[in-house]
Formats: C-alpha cells, structure tokens, sequence
C-alpha cells in the first residue's frame, strides 16, 4: 500500500541536492495529495467566487462545496452538529480564539488553567496572555524522564479552583500519545472544561469527539495532507452559542446599524471576512483521501517504520534516542555525541532527507528534559522501508566517518594583540590573502554537500568561548542555535574586535566567514563592507535554509550595530 500511497504524491519525486526526496518532516507539515492538489484547482477553474453572498450560479457553487466540507470534517471527527465544526486558518488560531473569547468570558481572579509541560507554544502563549488579563492561575503537569505525563501529579491538580484543562493529544516533539480520554473525564469530576490540541492526532488515528467527550478540540488542514492556511475548531454547541464573537466584520453579523450591532449564530459567528475557501475545499478532499485508506492499516506501518528506525538507531553508537513511551505515533527525536541538531539537520539535508532540528515550538519541554533541542525524524502513511534505510545509513555515516581534516586557511590573527584580551587575539580577523583563500576553498567544491562539510570544517578556526562569556545578554536574537557575541573597541586604532561563539558547527563555520570580513575594521570599514555581496558570490543567500540565512544576518547586523555606535 505505502509503494503506491508514494506515487499519489507528485513532489516524492522530486531530487534535492541530487538526491531522491525523503520527506521525515511530517509532524511539521504533510505533503499533499494529487487529489488535495485537484480539488483546489478545481475550485480556482470552476467555482471561484465568495460564499454565502451572491445570488449567481458559481456562489452557489462555491456555497455548496464549502458546506459539504464542514459536513465532511463533521463526520471525520463524529461530532453531533455541522455547526459544531468552525473554520480557522490552523490549530494556531482555533486555540486564540478559545483563549480570546471563551477564555475572557469565563475566567476570573484565582481560577486555574492546567496546562502540561509538553504543549506546544500555541496552547501556552495564548493562556498566558488571557490569565495576564484575568488573574486567572496556570498549572502545568511535568513530564516524566520517558517523556510522558505525570498522571499522578494531574490528578493532584485537579480541584475546585480548576476552570479549564487545555493539553494536547500528541506532543508534536517527542510522538508522546496521551490518555486525553480519561483526563477529560477526571476533568469533569471537577466541572473543568477541556480542550485538546489535536494537531497531531488526526492524521495517524481516528478521533472520535463523542468518545471522548472534550469541550473543544482543534487541528489543522496541513498536518492532515490538506493546504496551509486551514483549520478545524470543535466546539460542543451548548458552548458556542454562549461564546461572544472574537473577530468582527463581514459573514459574522446578523444586523448591522450605528444604534447597535447583532451577531449571526455559530459557525458563522466566528468565521469573520472573506474565508479560506480554496483551503477547506482541499482540507475536504485530505478527509475524503484519508478515509479511502484502511487506516489501521496505515497506523500498523507507520508504527512498524518507527520500530524499524529506533532499533535501527539502537545499532549505531552515540545516537540517544529522546522520548521513549510506548504509546507514541510515528516520531523519533534523537540526539548524537557530539553533534548539535541543527548541524545533523544540514548534513541530512545535504542527502535529501528533511527532518527538522531545533525545540519544536516545545521550549518548556525542552527545558524540563534539560535540551537544547532535538533532531525530530517524523513519518507519514507514504513513507517507506527505503526512506528509514535511507536515514539510518546517513545517520551510520555521520556517527562512524572520521572528520575530514582537510586543510583550511586560518585568516591572520589580530596585529595588536598585546592590548587585546586574549580570547579576541584568537579569532579570525580580516586579511584581503586569507579572504580570497577561504573563498577559493568554497567556490572549489562542486557540490553543497561538500560546501557544506567545508563550512562545518572552517569551525575549527573559531576558538571556544569561555563559558563565563556565555551570558544570555551575549546571544544574538535571531540564530536557531545559540550564538554569542562581544566586542572590543581599541581606541589608539580605532579598530573593532570581536569574539563569537556558537554551539553549532555549521554557525561557528559561518560565524568564520563573517569575522574574516569585518573583524579587527574600523566602525567605517565594516559598515561600508558589502558582505551581503559576498554572500551572494559564496551562494550561501540561495542555498542556506531561510532559519541559517536569517542566523547568519542576525551576526552581520549586530556588528554593524555595534560599529554604528563606535562612529
């Protein structure tokens, strides 16, 4: 089925960096179907207009289609009522709305809000926001070492003061399924509503809101082989019908005059302006994909190429596996000795396989597990045995093969060292000769994949940073990975010197790059520098990832910064 399932999805045959695409960033986003892709064509060719407020032939049209799609998702996640189901752009904004309009009107001073230690940033910010506003109280349950909910502790929290119990059903970092079921039961026990963030869920099982019998529940279009930009909010109807509207204007008012304003009943409360049309179409054809599989089926081989990858991983020494319950959907963070993430991410890249790097929009977990981040491998209903061979022979590599200790020019050091603090006397510094070394070293590679070990192997020419120069109000904004950064400023020379750090070897090699053209330069000859030109000629503007490109800018525009106050 997963051989074919493949063929079903145009951009799985496509190269990257010459290689077959092997797509193990689905817990990020899904790619879509021919038939998602269809259906908003189709829409686009044959019913382009707005919905609900025409009376000509292609708003019917379009009415009609956008109807039978909330009855679709209606009968995907067997609520009761169509006017259950409530259009968003994603799971993002389903929860900001829960927390904007449900979670005003119902909150007050001392009420609690439990939330667990594994949400994602979009179930966190927006409770935070509102208790901010209320004087309402967050609880968060702890996480175990194997990365699963402390139910004991739970249970402890739940009391009188308990209004809301808002968690996910998938931790989007670590796979982790949770007992939502039974902790929405408990929940009532207290009279707390619930919400569960399904964004993760519905794509690997069947969800059932009568089963479970939450308040709320939330998902998205893209993580379900559906486009971006759409979501789904459940809402029992009892609730919705109490809940104030969150956004106004156009689809969402009953009566409009300047003496007072009436408000149209749910959905449609809440579905201010013109909607993601096009997006709940293909969000309806993803459910009608999805429900032509056997999806027991599909959860049994997404479930045996977890297995097949963590006992892979088990085989090769240094790789640590992070998160490891037994009820997980098919996602596998790992680390490896002496590796950052985001270094094992660009090397994967640089073979075709896309995993995601980093803290997953998950940073409270990240800090109670004590990580900086996780390399996340997460699979989908087309991946295959070859796609988990493919990782694990990349990842047997990268743990096995000794570094290539290719020569690398090492830029001059600074001239006046004597009045220099030791740690700038160590860094690279600008040389016109060593300049054009370096970028002959680059521009010699006949690949990225080489560019890129190239890079990670110009580190080595960035001293360590004493740790007691590692303070947070050191790190540059804007970086993935941390990145440290102190300058000096001699003032007989008028000359800038600076000292960076990173815990990331593809940063450190960039960081390089960068020292070696404004480092130990006068505040005038760094900011008339045209590194971006550089860039440009290195291809590194076409060729980083929008997170390391942006990284990289980040350490050319704190020194500029630093350099336009020297002036």
């Amino acid at each position: 089925m997963t051989a074919n399932l493949h063929l079903q999805f145009p951009i799985l045959s496509e190269t990257f960096h010459g290689h077959p695409l092997v797509w193990l960033d689905n817990a990020a986003t899904t790619q879509k179907p021919q038939a998602v892709i269809d259906a908003v064509s189709q829409y686009y060719i044959r019913a382009n207009a707005n919905v609900h407020r025409a009376s000509h032939m292609l708003s019917a049209r379009a009415t009609h289609a956008f109807e039978d799609a909330r009855d679709t998702v209606r009968q995907f996640i067997n609520a009761r009522f169509t006017d259950e189901i409530i259009w968003t752009r994603g799971a993002t904004e389903a929860l900001n709305l829960l927390a904007h309009s449900w979670g005003r009107s119902n909150l007050k001073a001392g009420d609690e809000i439990i939330l667990s230690a594994m949400e994602h940033h979009a179930n966190i910010v927006p409770w935070q926001q509102i208790a901010e506003e209320t004087g309402a109280l967050i609880r968060v349950i702890p996480v175990t070492p194997e990365g699963e909910l402390d139910q004991q502790v739970y249970q402890q929290l739940l009391g009188p003061k308990t209004k809301l119990v808002s968690v996910t059903h998938v931790s989007n970092a670590l796979g982790t399924i949770n007992p939502v079921e039974t902790m929405i039961a408990q929940a009532k026990t207290v009279g707390a509503t619930t919400i569960i963030d399904g964004a993760q869920a519905v794509a690997h099982f069947d969800v059932d809101m009568r089963k479970l019998g939450c308040d709320f529940y939330v998902f998205s279009g893209h993580k379900v082989y559906g486009p971006t930009g759409i979501g789904v909010l459940y809402g029992r109807r009892e609730l919705l019908n109490d809940m104030p509207p969150w956004q106004t204007g156009g689809e969402m008012i009953e009566q409009v005059s300047f003496s007072g304003t009436t408000f149209n009943k749910p959905p449609f409360r809440f579905e201010a302006g013109t909607p993601n049309i096009a997006g709940v179409i293909g969000l309806a054809a993803a459910v009608t994909f999805l429900n032509s599989l056997d999806r027991k089926v599909i959860a049994q081989q997404e479930h045996q190429l977890r297995t097949r990858l963590e006992q892979g991983m088990e085989r090769i020494p240094g790789i640590h596996r992070i998160g490891t319950s037994q009820n997980k959907t098919a996602v596998v963070s790992f680390l490896i000795d002496g590796f950052h993430n985001q270094d094992v991410g660009v090397l994967l890249d640089q073979q075709g396989i896309a995993v995601r790097t980093g803290h997953h929009c998950a940073m409270p977990l990240m800090e109670a597990l004590n990580l900086p981040g996780t390399v996340r491998a997460s699979l989908a209903c087309y991946n295959t045995r070859e796609d988990v061979d493919q990782i694990l022979k990349a990842l047997q590599t990268l743990c096995t093969q000794a570094e290539n200790h290719e020569p690398v020019p090492h830029p001059a050091t600074a001239q006046d060292s004597k009045a220099l603090p030791d740690i700038f006397t160590s860094m690279p510094v600008y040389n016109p000769q060593g300049l054009t070394e370096l970028q002959d070293t680059l521009l010699t590679k006949h690949n990225w994949q080489d560019r890129y070990r190239s890079i990670m192997q110009m580190a080595r020419n960035l001293p360590n940073l004493p740790e007691d120069m590692r303070q947070e109000s050191a790190k540059i904004p804007g970086c993935e990975s941390s990145l440290w950064l102190h300058h000096h400023y001699q003032e007989d020379s008028h000359t800038l010197y600076f000292a960076a750090g990173s815990d990331a070897k593809v940063i450190r090699g960039l960081t390089v790059i960068v020292m070696s053209c404004l480092n130990g330069r006068t505040p005038d000859e760094i900011l008339a520098c045209d590194i971006e030109r550089l860039f440009v000629k290195l291809e590194l503007s076409s060729h980083l990832s929008p997170s390391r490109g942006n990284g990289l800018r980040a350490i050319v525009q704190e020194i500029q910064g630093i350099a336009q106050r020297f002036l």
